[in-house]
């Protein structure tokens, strides 16, 4: 094996390891949101009001945006590392630059599709989503 492949085979093995570290360890808590749920906190809950803020569907609404959130932010930081290391080996290379600069500039302009995004579901859901 030559040093990639191990450094590659090892990394996995990190990877592996720390997820069934993470997920084994937590226990599973159910809140009571008139049916039993691991993932949804409803304190406060009254099953006989209609209001849709104190539902599980809005607990699993802000759950998903949150993830689609922190997913974004990893994916624009990982997308400025990418380009920015384009951009610093291109040396001379007019067409890797282009390519960095590319990157780089689709990172932004999906930031800002995102951004958009957000703003719309703040003004066309009553109250706002968070």
């Amino acid at each position: 094996m030559n040093i990639k492949q191990k450094i590659t085979s090892y990394l996995a093995a990190g990877v592996f390891l720390a997820g069934i570290g993470l997920f084994a360890g937590l226990p599973a808590q159910a809140a009571n949101c008139g049916v039993e749920t691991a993932i949804i906190d409803c304190p406060g809950v009254d099953n006989k009001s209609k209001d849709i803020e104190k539902s599980g569907v809005w607990g699993l609404l802000l759950l998903a945006i949150n993830i689609l959130t922190a997913g974004v932010g990893i994916a624009a930081v990982g997308g400025i590392v990418y380009g920015s290391v384009l951009y610093t080996s291109a040396g001379g290379n007019t067409e890797q630059v282009k390519k960095a600069i590319a990157v780089i500039r689709n990172v932004i302009i999906g930031l800002i599709m995102f951004v958009g995004m957000y703003a719309f579901l703040q003004f066309i859901i009553p109250g706002g989503v968070l």
